[in-house]
């Protein structure tokens, strides 16, 4: 079957069939974390046309924390209640390899409870390039320094053509899951991301869901599936048609359709929107990620993220729009049900 004809048909009947999978899951509970995003640097060695978080022309303010700003982050977020903490940074070469992995390493030292999910592949890619190590090598000091599970980004789209449009020069798809699948084979767990509508095509969705299957096929270590609308403010992309809601329904109902092998399908509200997010439970999504109290990728794109979202703000929407709030840790261990 051409499974790009998935598309073709209407936002109910995908709806009703992703729905369905999602409620025999998890019937109908919403999951969300309580977390706190720490974004070391946005100085970048990669100039990716979709970025409006590096520090580059349109984006004139760069900054490096030093390590104790990292730790004092972390631990203002623990005293706030965060289980989690999700360290993705840009690319600076000027810092060298210890910076990052001292920064794991201290908050750590600090905080013993914490949940630490650190490093895209794109990140382990750049790293071993910066270090002179492999793969193995990076992820091995990554544990080490006490990483528990790391993020999908990097992922981007697969399709190599459509890379070298946007992210020339950033890990390969061949390498993002080669990282991935050496990352499963220790004992650990990771996330896989999709960024979509930007100059991609339905295809090349497809396409890039079904070699995630294919992985998880293999080692059953991806915990969610997060499919990323991209943000089109502050960056080179220049995208006129932005994706209609029907169509980004569409794709994650069809994720939750092709992936019935990753357990979870997360409706990211800062790049959904929070109210579309909402939506998406309905249309085979059962995470809308946490409170994440600072964000700094994607509202520098034009995301409304700043500065997170309350948690009781948060249950309250989910309650109203018909589910269970469930707080769950970041292995989608059941935390407690409101």
């Amino acid at each position: 079957m051409n499974l790009e004809k998935l598309y073709e048909k209407s936002l109910f009947e995908l709806g009703e069939k992703a729905n369905e999978i999602r409620e025999k899951k998890f019937g109908k509970k919403t999951y969300f974390n309580i977390n706190r995003h720490i974004n070391p640097s946005n100085i970048c060695k990669d100039i990716c046309k979709f970025c409006a978080f590096s520090a580059h022309r349109k984006n004139p303010n760069p900054y490096t924390l030093s390590i104790q700003e990292c730790v004092n982050i972390a631990k203002n977020a623990y005293k706030k209640g965060a289980k989690e903490v999700h360290i993705v940074s840009a690319h600076n070469p000027e810092v060298g390899y210890d910076y990052y992995m001292n920064i794991v390493k201290e908050i750590r030292k600090e905080l013993p409870d914490i949940h630490i999910k650190a490093f895209t592949a794109a990140e382990v890619n750049f790293l071993s390039e910066l270090s002179n190590k492999s793969y193995e090598e990076v992820l091995d000091d990554m544990i080490e320094a006490g990483v528990d599970s790391m993020p999908g980004g990097g992922a981007e789209i697969f399709d190599e053509n459509i890379r070298a449009k946007i992210c020339k020069g950033k890990v390969s798809s061949d390498d993002w899951l080669k990282i991935h699948k050496l990352w499963h084979s220790r004992g650990k767990k990771s996330n896989a991301t999709m960024l979509f509508g930007h100059i991609e095509n339905r295809a090349h969705r497809i396409d890039h869901m079904l070699r995630l299957k294919k992985l998880q096929d293999e080692t059953n270590g991806f915990n969610a599936f997060i499919p990323l609308v991209y943000q089109r403010k502050n960056n080179y992309l220049n995208i006129k048609d932005f994706l209609t809601g029907v169509e980004i329904l569409k794709t994650i109902a069809i994720s939750r359709i092709l992936l019935e092998n990753i357990p979870n399908i997360k409706a990211y509200w800062v790049t959904t929107t929070l109210n579309l997010s909402l939506v998406a439970q309905s249309y085979g999504a059962n995470d809308i990620d946490g409170t994440i109290e600072k964000e700094s990728i994607n509202s520098a794109a034009g995301a409304a993220s700043k500065n997170g979202l309350d948690l009781k703000e948060l249950v309250s929407l989910i309650k109203d729009s018909g589910y269970i709030p469930v707080e769950r840790d970041s292995l989608y261990n059941e935390l407690k049900i409101f």
